[in-house]
């Protein structure tokens, strides 16, 4: 009986979008979802005028950022597709607001150390940038992203484009 020897492989996949990457360094606090769209687990959040957070889009800025969607409390609803998930307004969201996080890099090479933007504004020439997505470079019109100064690329994306991003300090608590 000869041995089969067997490789899984050599580098590991990060995961899916909004889930967490490292412990213990990570604080998660449960805010309402607010607004009328689904918020989509990795999703960029800032808060509504009535405390409840919602998705980064148009018009939002790096100092309204209040941390990531994660996938702490909920569960995809489809057996066979676990990367989407979302929360439906009204619904407790668990929202990432210090430690390392996956999320979907949609634009750009996610470096170490590297800025993290996201998206506030429509890029035609970018069809694949949604608004409210993260990126890892600037748009070559600076009103379309902005920088969250507070959070930093922890290594590259992998096959399917997730990147672990560390949000370095609890920004808007």
């Amino acid at each position: 009986m000869g041995l089969n020897p067997q490789t899984i492989g050599k580098t590991m996949p990060h995961g899916y979008a909004g889930s967490y990457a490292r412990q213990p360094d990570m604080i998660v606090n449960t805010r309402p979802a607010g607004g009328t769209e689904q918020i989509s687990f990795g999703a960029p959040l800032v808060y509504d005028d009535n405390g409840a957070v919602v998705p980064m889009g148009v018009g939002s800025t790096a100092a309204k950022f209040v941390g990531v969607a994660s996938r702490e409390m909920k569960s995809a609803l489809n057996y066979l597709d676990q990367n989407v998930g979302s929360y439906a307004p009204g619904e407790a969201v668990p929202v990432f607001q210090r430690g390392c996080v996956n999320v979907k890099c949609q634009n750009g090479v996610p470096k170490l150390g590297g800025d993290v933007y996201v998206r506030v504004s429509e890029n035609t020439s970018i069809p694949t940038a949604a608004v409210g997505g993260f990126e890892a470079v600037a748009d070559a019109t600076s009103s379309k992203t902005v920088r969250l100064t507070n959070c930093r690329w922890a290594g590259p994306a992998d096959a399917n484009g997730i990147s672990e991003l560390r949000i370095l300090t609890i920004q808007n608590g």
